[in-house]
């Protein structure tokens, strides 16, 4: 067996979620708290233009870079909310941002090299490390700082094996975004700085910045799944410099040949100003459920010490309910029927924590709430 799949660890969330759908097959209502995926439905624009694309035939391969109408739409993106020049050239559309992640650290693998990443982080990232060779560095973050580099952090962990800097923002597990000051130094290092943005679209307090605002050689992570709802489509995108392009180029060819066809046709229409009037609509939603939730959380004294102001999660400590989190997210699964996510699956800082998700209506949020609310009146009875 290959030693890095040996490694890889379980998604502890999946595994909640197929005990949760057990237990619905049992004949009892789950509330789900624990999936970061959105409940809305996929734009109504994108699905016509997915439709289209199967009858007009465009079901073939397509450029391994993507088709230019999408990378050229991409382009008009990041000028109009970021104010940065991005080419077509400079960007690879790949079969959803899992697999532009896998790409982007193939090219920077070398030997006993590392990346840092934060502790706790997306539980993915360190599996897709140690599979493309790269050894996951994990650097204690604080929870006053919402869990994210600090300058002062990243200047400690830097050495010549750093192969780059992961950065998430705004963050899965804690939906906290990065500082100014931290993107800031992260870029000043010199060495690769990869940015997952797949959040970004999903801020309720400030903008999230993107990486390319502080230098034009980071690597950019995003994707249409959670501001679109497009999960099932398996859409992403990498942005990189020109000097790493040729590499990437032949590694999709290899790899995956091209995003579908039919994907890339329906990400076009969600950047359509239908398609982002929709996205807008949804975020605006989710502002709404990230005030009940917290309001809720906050009854129970489960409140983090630093607020989440993007994705749709939020971070909690809640090791007075048990300091194993697995045990304790499966025990209230069992017992009151909601679906949480254990903080141990975003690395051994995450451990003590749990987290929610309000990608769910504000009725099941304020149910779930309801739910836990005898949990842990029992618990601390």
């Amino acid at each position: 067996m290959n030693p890095a799949c040996k490694d890889i660890t379980s998604f502890l969330v999946m595994d909640i979620l197929e005990r949760a759908n057990a237990i619905e097959a049992a004949g009892h209502r789950v509330i789900h708290l624990e999936i970061g995926e959105p409940d809305f439905d996929t734009p109504d624009c994108v699905k016509e233009a997915a439709i289209k694309a199967v009858s007009d035939g465009k079901t073939h391969y397509t450029h391994s870079l993507g088709i230019p109408p999408l990378r050229e739409a991409l382009c008009r993106l990041f000028a109009d909310e970021y104010g940065v020049r991005v080419t077509p050239d400079r960007i690879l559309v790949t079969g959803g941002t899992s697999s532009a992640m896998l790409l982007a650290f193939a090219a920077l693998a070398r030997p006993g090299a590392n990346m840092l990443l934060t502790d706790p982080a997306y539980a993915c990232y360190p599996n897709f490390l140690r599979f493309t060779g790269i050894i996951p560095h994990y650097v204690p973050v604080a929870e006053e700082d919402g869990f994210q580099f600090t300058p002062e952090s990243i200047a400690a962990k830097v050495s010549e094996m750093t192969a780059g800097i992961l950065l998430n923002s705004p963050a899965n597990p804690t939906g906290t975004l990065i500082s100014d000051d931290a993107m800031e130094a992260a870029c000043a290092t010199g060495l690769p700085v990869v940015s997952d943005e797949i959040y970004h679209g999903l801020t309720y307090e400030g903008r999230a910045r993107c990486a390319l605002e502080f230098s034009e050689d980071a690597l950019v992570l995003n994707g249409f799944s959670k501001r679109f709802a497009m999960t099932g489509l398996r859409l992403g995108y990498l942005i990189a410099p020109c000097s790493m392009m040729g590499l990437l180029q032949k590694l999709q060819q290899n790899l995956f040949i091209c995003a579908s066809s039919v994907a890339q046709w329906a990400g076009l229409a969600a950047l359509s100003p239908e398609g982002l009037a929709a996205a807008e609509a949804m975020r605006e939603t989710y502002a709404t459920r990230r005030k009940a939730l917290l309001a809720g959380l906050r009854k129970l004294g489960l409140s983090p010490r630093t607020e989440p102001t993007g994705a749709f999660y939020v971070f909690v400590r809640a090791d007075h309910l048990n300091p194993d989190s697995l045990a304790l997210a499966y025990d209230i699964l069992e017992k009151v029927h909601v679906g949480v996510t254990p903080g141990i699956d975003f690395g051994p800082g995450g451990e003590g924590h749990l987290r929610f998700s309000y990608a769910n209506s504000l009725e099941n949020i304020e149910e779930g709430l309801d739910r836990l609310g005898r949990y842990v009146s029992d618990h601390c009875g």
